[in-house]
C-alpha cells in the first residue's frame, strides 16, 4: 500500500459501493432522506481535470485490433497510444488509415505510437515518421540510440511531429531515468523531449513527480502505472497496490498543466489485463476525485 496516501484505495472502494448503493436504492426522498441530500455527479464533468487519459496499447499487446479497441472502449477511456502489435511499422499507409478510421469510429483518438526502437539510419527513422504521418499522430514514443539526435531534429522539422525519447530503467544504458534525456535533448529542435515512464523512473532511484515539474517543458507523453517496488526488480502491479505515489504524480501534471498523452501502461497479466488495467484507471480516477 501507498503509504504516501490518506485517501486510501479503502476509502475509494467504499465510496464506490455507497454510490452504487445509492444509484440502487432510487431518490433520497423516498427512504425519508431531504430532497437534494444526495450529490450526484454532473454527467458534463471532466473527470480527469483536464488530462488527456489514454491506454499504451502495448497493454493490449496480445489480443488483435479489434479486440483491444472493444478493451479500451470497456474502460471507458478515449485516447490511446499505439504499438505497433496493432499497427505494424512495416504496413502500408492504406492500412494504417483504416487502422486510425477503427480507433475513431470507436470514439477513441489516436495521439501517439510506440515505444518505437531508432538506430543511427536515417533511412529508419524516416520510415518511422512517415509511420505516424499516415497514422495523423503528433508525438512518436522513441528509443533512439544517442547519435540519432541530429537526424532526430531534420526530422522533427520536416515532418512537424515530436519525438518523446522513452526512459527504460536501470537496465537503460541509454535513458535509465528522464535526467539522462533531458540532457541529451539540450540544443536539439525543441519538439525533441521525454516521454517519462514513472515506473522505470522510480526503478533508476528517481523520482517522477520531481522529473514531471523539472522537465515539463519538453515533457510530450507519460506511461502510467504502479510498481512493487523501487528497485530494479520492481513490477507492474495495479494502481494503488504497489509503491508509488501516484497521488502526487498526477497533482504535479495537473499542477504543470499537462498537455500530452496519460498513457496507462499495465505491462502485467498479458493475457488478461482489462481487470489489472481497469483497477488502476479506476484507482487513479478516485485519487483526482478525492484531491
Amino acid at each position: 500500500m501507498n503509504h504516501y496516501d490518506t485517501f486510501t484505495r479503502r476509502d475509494i472502494i467504499a465510496g464506490a459501493a455507497l454510490t452504487a448503493a445509492l444509484a440502487a436504492a432510487g431518490p433520497a426522498r423516498a427512504h425519508g432522506a431531504p430532497a437534494g441530500s444526495v450529490k450526484t455527479i454532473d454527467p458534463a464533468v471532466d473527470r480527469w481535470r483536464g488530462l488527456k487519459a489514454s491506454v499504451a496499447s502495448y497493454t493490449l499487446r496480445t489480443m488483435p485490433l479489434d479486440r483491444a479497441i472493444q478493451a479500451i472502449r470497456r474502460v471507458g477511456l478515449h485516447y490511446v497510444s499505439i504499438k505497433d502489435s496493432h499497427c505494424p511499422l512495416d504496413s502500408s499507409a492504406e492500412a494504417r488509415k483504416e487502422v486510425v478510421e477503427k480507433f475513431k469510429a470507436a470514439g477513441i483518438t489516436p495521439l501517439s505510437c510506440g515505444v518505437v526502437s531508432m538506430r543511427n539510419d536515417e533511412g529508419e527513422i524516416r520510415k518511422a515518421f512517415e509511420y505516424a504521418r499516415d497514422l495523423g499522430l503528433p508525438t512518436i514514443v522513441a528509443s533512439p540510440d544517442p547519435g540519432a539526435l541530429p537526424i532526430l531534429d531534420r526530422m522533427t522539422a520536416e515532418f512537424n511531429i515530436r519525438i518523446a525519447i522513452h526512459n527504460h530503467g536501470p537496465e537503460d544504458r541509454k535513458f535509465p531515468s528522464p535526467n539522462e534525456v533531458w540532457k541529451a535533448v539540450q540544443g536539439h529542435d525543441p519538439r525533441v523531449g521525454l516521454c517519462i515512464d514513472v515506473g522505470h523512473t522510480a526503478r533508476a532511484g528517481v523520482d517522477p513527480s520531481a522529473c514531471m515539474r523539472r522537465y515539463r517543458d519538453r515533457l510530450f507523453d507519460c506511461h502510467f502505472k504502479d510498481i512493487s517496488a523501487i528497485s530494479q526488480r520492481g513490477n507492474t502491479v495495479e494502481g494503488g497496490r504497489g509503491v508509488l505515489d501516484m497521488r502526487a504524480m498526477l497533482q504535479a501534471l495537473l499542477d504543470i498543466r499537462y498537455a500530452g498523452l496519460l498513457s496507462f501502461e499495465y505491462e502485467k497479466d498479458a493475457m488478461d489485463p482489462i481487470p489489472g488495467l481497469a483497477e488502476t484507471i479506476g484507482y487513479s480516477k478516485g485519487l483526482l476525485a478525492g484531491r
